[in-house]
């Protein structure tokens, strides 16, 4: 017993130095998101207006992802609980291989016309629906 816990100790610990970005996460099961940096979103500003649409698009940069499911969600956090503002879903998008922007053929504008504080909230899912990364990032409306 006490071989095995050493044995697979030494395991990731030469895991962990052979990839010093990697991250251990062994809570995977509580959260329904692992946020990682492979995620960029580009275009998003510190604060809108209220008529001034929220346009972004993603990057991704992680050899597990060359295609998937783009979900964009973003987020009233001005109350105590999060409120879902909006929500859109980009299916089939394949961009590894031309090192594409998301989403791929498409674009995401939303305006956000209520003032307040807002998270948006990036997940890309795999193919298989088993893998999903993502990030999120805070603005504001004024």
């Amino acid at each position: 017993m006490i071989s095995s816990i050493i044995f697979g100790s030494l395991v990731l610990n030469g895991i962990l130095i052979e990839k010093p970005e990697r991250e251990l996460n062994m809570w995977q099961f509580d959260s329904d998101f692992v946020s990682v940096h492979d995620v960029e979103i580009l275009g998003l500003e510190k604060q809108y207006s209220t008529s001034e649409p929220v346009e972004i698009q993603v990057l991704i940069d992680d050899s597990l992802f060359d295609c998937g499911d783009l979900y964009i969600t973003i987020y009233d956090v001005s109350s105590f609980s999060k409120q879902v503002v909006t929500q859109s879903g980009f299916f089939d998008q394949c961009f590894e291989k031309n090192n594409l922007s998301l989403p791929v053929g498409d674009e995401f504008s939303e305006i956000v016309g209520d003032p307040g504080n807002y998270e948006i909230v990036i997940q890309m899912v795999d193919d298989n629906g088993k893998n999903n990364i993502s990030t999120s990032a805070k603005f504001t409306v004024k």
